[in-house]
């Protein structure tokens, strides 16, 4: 069993990632989706950079970690990677549920209706979908009802 134990309300706060980067081949199409899907979460655009098809997202209470989408660095088109997957946090089971209905809704397609999960904890509820490119996101809740 995956474990969620922070061992108090502050180091919930400390940050071990700076920022995610997820490929996409069609800019435009992405920044539209995470856009819609991310507001949803309470993260906002920190910058776009349509010339270099690079934008970013973040919270409002942080400067980090970022979650980036953009065209890969080497020129090549994006392709999901296999196992590969990002978690993104909800303030609670509805936001799952909604976020996740947003995401179908704009062309993601479900990897896993929302709900619980309690093989990973008693309390994990999450969706999972895979974007407009195919990448695997998932939505989560790790607090009781």
């Amino acid at each position: 069993m995956i474990g969620y134990l922070p061992r108090n309300k502050g180091e919930a706060a400390k940050a071990m990632i700076s920022h995610v980067f997820i490929g996409v081949s069609d800019f435009q199409r992405a920044v539209e989706f995470y856009t819609q899907i991310l507001s949803e979460l309470g993260l906002v655009m920190k910058f776009i950079e349509p010339e270099n098809h690079l934008a970013g997202w973040v919270s409002p209470a942080a400067s980090r970690p970022l979650f980036l989408i953009g065209k890969p660095y080497n020129g090549q088109l994006a392709h999901p990677g296999n196992g590969q997957m990002v978690a993104l946090l909800a303030k609670s089971r509805e936001v799952v549920d909604h976020v996740y209905a947003s995401a179908l809704s704009l062309g993601a397609q479900s990897e896993g209706a929302p709900g619980l999960r309690p093989h990973y904890h008693p309390n994990y509820y999450g969706g999972y979908f895979r974007d407009l490119e195919g990448n695997k996101i998932c939505v989560c809740c790790h607090d009781p009802v």
